[in-house]
């Protein structure tokens, strides 16, 4: 509580006033989560958790390059601010991203480093593959993601309603009906259909939980397939011609990297 003096008029002395000031509360907590998330090892093991698959204490450890009490260590505080949640599983404990919002603000976090960074065309295989397609905690990221969210906009599917917002259209419901998606039976405790800016097109996928029941019926379509251990998606023979014959696009390049026949 900050007091000031003013001249009262009638005395010539002066008043002791108080000026209330609102404690400002969010720079405190946006530099304790940037803090956590700004530690090298920490980033890396949130990293390799944005695939929205759980991996144990040691698998993050050897992603991080530090030891397992160390990974132990920093996971503990990860927990604890609410960016990992711990899943036992028997006797095995595994870690997980908390929350969709801890990705999206990982994904954030990307979009920002890269914004004003010269555009650059990965060179290795690695990046090729994650560049073409990739999952982002539970939606496809990366040019097939990109390519998709265009092809449902481009027939009027989904129309865009901010920057960050969509809605589907009937024609849209129709069509992910068709598609085998049940739009009623989709989580209400997260955002619907929502667009999240790809850190390596620099342009909107689909994301939320429209996003997630895409990517899910083109897993159990056997149209794509995940890599081991990597974020990197496969396109598969048939998802080739199902990319092409349902949303009109193709598939591509970093996406046939060992693809196998289907």
């Amino acid at each position: 509580m900050n007091t000031s003096a003013v001249i009262e008029a009638s005395t010539g002395r002066p008043r002791r006033t108080r000026c209330y000031i609102e404690p400002m509360i969010t720079g405190p907590l946006i530099a304790e989560i940037a803090g956590l998330v700004g530690e090298p090892a920490r980033a890396t093991m949130l990293s390799a958790l944005l695939d929205g698959r759980a991996l144990t204490a040691t698998e993050l450890a050897c992603a991080a390059r530090v030891t397992p009490q160390t990974a132990s260590t920093h996971l503990a505080k990860l927990a604890e601010a609410g960016l990992v949640a711990p899943i036992r599983d028997g006797r095995y404990r595994y870690f997980r991203l908390a929350s969709p919002r801890v990705a999206q603000m990982l994904d954030g976090i990307m979009a920002v480093a890269l914004e004003n960074r010269p555009r650059y065309r990965p060179l290795s295989r690695q990046a090729r593959e994650l560049h073409a397609a990739r999952i982002c905690y539970d939606h496809l990221a990366g040019r097939l993601s990109v390519d998709l969210t265009d092809s449902l906009i481009t027939h009027e599917y989904i129309v865009v309603v901010g920057d960050e917002a969509a809605e589907i259209t009937p024609a849209g419901t129709r069509f992910l009906t068709e598609f085998g998606i049940d739009l009623s039976a989709l989580s209400s405790q997260r955002h619907f259909c929502r667009l999240c800016l790809d850190w390596t097109e620099r342009r909107p996928h689909i994301a939320g939980a429209v996003g997630a029941a895409l990517t899910k019926r083109c897993f159990d379509l056997g149209w794509t397939e995940r890599m081991k251990h990597s974020h990197a998606v496969i396109v598969t023979t048939s998802g080739e011609h199902g990319f092409l014959e349902t949303f009109g696009i193709g598939v591509p390049e970093g996406t046939r990297n060992g693809r196998r026949g289907q």
